[in-house]
């Protein structure tokens, strides 16, 4: 907060912004094969830069085109099952720069 003698002044911070969505080009996303609660597989995709309004329309083709549930949140998408191989062409189509990672 910077001082202020302007009784009508407003305050913003700076912290709360979410960040512009980087272009899929400048993407760097990661492909996960993770374990959950229960012994169940899903694929996560981490790293994406940008809006949650961004993240959810991805994530929402991905489940689209694979055919299986997931969620999206804080910066991540979470599809049921194994689907790293079908997602990385997904991905590398639609032109964002994309590798797995793990075993």
């Amino acid at each position: 907060m910077v001082y202020s003698t302007n009784p009508n002044a407003q305050f913003t911070t700076f912290g709360d912004r979410e960040p512009a969505t980087l272009l899929p080009s400048q993407q760097d996303l990661r492909i996960h094969l993770d374990r959950l609660k229960g012994n169940k597989v899903v694929t996560r995709i981490a790293d994406f830069i940008g809006k949650e309004g961004d993240l959810a329309e991805l994530g929402k083709l991905l489940k689209s085109k694979c055919g299986v549930g997931g969620n999206t949140k804080e910066g991540e998408i979470l599809l049921q099952g194994d689907h790293r191989d079908k997602v990385l062409k997904l991905l590398l189509d639609a032109g964002y720069k994309v590798k797995k990672s793990g075993g």
